[in-house]
């Protein structure tokens, strides 16, 4: 299923859902490699599910093939939330 984004700056900030509710964080940015969207930078909240799976960390990037749906929020598969080997970014 591809995802149609008139404009990659207006995903900035939207807020982050699981397919089954739970808030994971908000975008922060588009990863582009080759002229396409391969992931999200996405950074956790103070009562997000990203800041309770990775403490301490500042956010994740998640696939862009793990996004469901775009549009007043992103929709992600649940099943980011489940694992947690997001990666997590790193902090300097």
């Amino acid at each position: 299923m591809a995802l149609k984004l008139k404009n990659v700056s207006s995903t900035y900030g939207l807020r982050v859902y699981t397919d089954s509710g739970a808030y994971f964080g908000d975008v922060d940015e588009a990863v582009v490699q080759d002229n396409r969207i391969v992931g999200w930078r996405i950074k956790a909240g103070n009562s997000s599910n990203l800041s309770k799976m990775i403490k301490g960390a500042r956010g994740a990037i998640i696939q862009h093939s793990l996004v469901r749906a775009i549009d007043d929020i992103f929709i992600i598969s649940n099943i980011v939330a489940s694992q947690s080997n997001a990666e997590p970014e790193v902090q300097h």
